[in-house]
């Protein structure tokens, strides 16, 4: 956890919280350091590089809360350098409530989340809609997907945090599948070759050798 973040969450109210249930001590150091904000380093900016979807959240003028799921194809979100992270809001079913929420309160906070390793990070900025001619020059636009990009989204980044695993139960898009299992797909393959192969050249007598299964028992 960085100084910057444990500053901008650990509220007097938060504060006092940590103090009834005993965690105020473990936590009281973390929030020394000077107030500037976070600079992402390599790690945090590969992990946003390779996400294909990741949480939003933003408050509205009424102060509610407010989160919804942004994706599209890997590289579409990604740091510009090391205060800065962008991507392109493509269109969706034009409700706009996070555009709107933006016109009143910038701060918005992002939750990354790799399922099959585990791992989240937590990231807290100020949002704002830019026009998607305005991608920096020299960055590659992200490709790969069809609708529409109405606007893109730069956050200055706050601070950020990685969180413990604790709970993340593993998941798997079926990309990640077909890399874990295309290999053995391919095993299971070559040892039903060599099965037909040992069909023909020793078939049970009294049968032809397409009658013999791949299991090995007669049909």
């Amino acid at each position: 956890m960085t100084s910057r973040y444990a500053q901008l969450l650990f509220t007097p109210p938060v504060q006092r919280h940590q103090e009834e249930h005993g965690s105020r001590r473990a936590y009281a150091n973390m929030a020394l350091g000077p107030e500037e904000s976070d600079r992402l380093g390599p790690r945090e900016a590969l992990f946003a590089g390779t996400r294909t979807s990741f949480y939003l959240a933003s408050v509205s003028s009424a102060g509610w809360p407010y989160v919804q799921h942004r994706g599209g194809p890997m590289g579409f979100l990604r740091a510009l350098d090391d205060r800065t992270l962008a991507f392109p809001d493509y269109r969706g079913n034009r409700q706009y409530i996070t555009t709107g929420n933006l016109d009143t309160d910038d701060r918005v906070a992002l939750l990354l989340m790799d399922y099959p390793a585990r791992s989240r990070l937590k990231i807290l900025g100020r949002a704002r809609a830019v026009d998607p001619r305005e991608w920096p020059p020299g960055t590659p636009a992200p490709r790969g997907h069809r609708t529409t990009v109405e606007r893109l989204m730069v956050i200055d980044v706050e601070a950020y945090d990685w969180n413990c695993p604790q709970h993340i139960e593993p998941r798997y898009t079926a990309e990640e599948l077909d890399e874990v299992l295309g290999p053995l797909r391919y095993r299971i393959a070559e040892l039903e070759r060599e099965n037909a192969r040992l069909r023909g050249e020793h078939p049970v007598e009294g049968l032809p050798a397409d009658e013999f299964p791949a299991g090995g028992v007669p049909r």
